[in-house]
């Protein structure tokens, strides 16, 4: 069973979480969510991260302000992919050597996504459904075109 823990910085971060979990759970998807701060709780942070493979996760998700630093302890932690999310902030930067994905300010679906897209490669209905997803969006895109053509594009050129 596949599973993704979502880790937040603060539970002000709740409003950009909310967006993974409704992603996870459109795509089928089990997670948990926590709250640890890299910097105010960094030992249950660690201890989270350490223990994420053996308790079930297949991928996390650090959502935080400022430089991504609970997703870059979570990773210099675990095996396991993890995804950081910044929470629109001030951004300083991140270590290197501790790989850590990034997806875009406040992109809280979008690392959802990523984080099934990881699941993917080993689960072919997860692909599947992915694949689909694609199709509609490009479809709804489509959609929208033909009608913004069918609207602008019969005037004087």
């Amino acid at each position: 069973m596949n599973k993704i823990g979502i880790i937040m910085g603060s539970d002000s971060d709740l409003p950009i979480a909310e967006k993974a979990i409704e992603k996870l759970a459109e795509y089928g998807i089990n997670y948990e969510v926590h709250v640890y701060s890299a910097h105010r709780t960094p030992e249950e942070t660690i201890r989270f991260a350490k223990e994420a493979r053996q308790n079930g996760f297949d991928a996390l998700i650090g959502i935080a302000g400022k430089a991504a630093h609970l997703a870059g302890v979570i990773a210099a932690n675990t095996t396991l992919p993890v995804i950081g999310v910044p929470v629109n902030s001030s951004l300083e930067g991140m270590p290197p050597g501790i790989p850590v994905a990034t997806v875009g300010i406040d992109g809280a679906a979008n690392a959802a996504i990523l984080a099934a897209e990881i699941l993917a490669v080993s689960d072919e209905k997860l692909a599947q459904l992915l694949l689909k997803k694609r199709i509609e969006a490009k479809e709804a895109v489509l959609e929208k075109n033909h009608r913004i053509e069918e609207k602008w594009n019969g005037g004087t050129k």
